[in-house]
């Protein structure tokens, strides 16, 4: 394996042949911790916590997921691919321990990895994370459209037929230059959330992160997505670390119910 960087990214070249791209930000010699990026997302998206990351002595490194930025796509891969490609990226770093924490769609990769690698993690952290599609209540709770809940259905049955379908659907609706997308931004998030579209270096980090998802097409991302829509491959109750949880009550995109249910189910935490 060996790492290849340019002035700002870095990739890492898999066993396999695959590449992992990657960015750090904060503190270079401080303690690290793995960014797992929201859907959708990138490794740009750590932009936002780099000044506070510097100020609190921490290393975070935000990772791009398999056909996200500039991760090579990973057919048929599921939630407990990325505890391999996580363990694979801090192996050639030389880090023997690590914290990890995911926001929003990166919460299935946190619980992933603090079920297979608990003994290389100095603590887990969700944030607004979705959970398991089975949550009681769940699916009706998501602010999902016609569209979307038949496509949740079909991916339920033949992922790959699902992606395909929702591909360019995704591609439209998070395209950074089309038309009114901070406008529709405003409509579909928490009042508190909204304020925060006020801050012009905020916007722009939103709207680089979501031009690198789309960086190889909408596969990866529609991908990343549809994983949600199936089972995750392993319990939370499996989990042995504790994870630490923050889930806004007026949070709308991924409704608060779901973070109840993973603070009930992962022990400990």
């Amino acid at each position: 394996m060996n790492i290849t960087t340019t002035p700002d990214d870095r990739t890492l070249r898999l066993a396999d042949g695959r590449l992992l791209g990657y960015r750090e930000f904060g503190n270079p010699s401080g303690h690290p911790v793995f960014l797992f990026h929201g859907i959708p997302g990138s490794r740009c998206g750590a932009e936002l916590v780099t000044d506070l990351a510097g100020a609190r002595g921490l290393r975070v490194i935000g990772i791009d997921r398999p056909g996200i930025g500039l991760s090579t796509f990973q057919p048929g891969r599921t939630f407990l691919d990325w505890p391999h490609d996580v363990q694979a990226l801090a192996d050639a770093l030389g880090l023997d321990r690590f914290g990890i924490v995911g926001n929003s769609g990166g919460a299935a990769y946190v619980a992933a990895c603090a079920a297979r690698l608990p003994e290389r993690l100095t603590f887990s952290g969700i944030i607004s994370g979705m959970g398991p599609l089975e949550t009681p209540g769940g699916l009706r709770t998501l602010p999902l459209a016609r569209i979307d809940r038949l496509l949740v259905r079909i991916a339920q049955h033949s992922p790959r037929v699902a992606c395909r379908a929702a591909a360019p659907i995704l591609a439209h609706r998070i395209d950074p230059d089309r038309p009114g997308v901070l406008e529709r931004m405003r409509r579909e998030m928490a009042p508190a959330d909204v304020k925060l579209l006020d801050q012009p270096r905020i916007v722009k980090t939103l709207f680089h992160d979501a031009a690198e998802a789309l960086k190889q097409g909408a596969r990866g991302v529609t991908w990343d997505l549809l994983l949600y829509t199936r089972p995750w491959g392993f319990r939370l109750d499996e989990i042995k670390t504790p994870v630490h949880l923050w889930h806004g009550e007026a949070d709308i995109t991924v409704p608060p119910r779901f973070g109840r249910v993973i603070a009930a189910t992962i022990p400990g935490t």
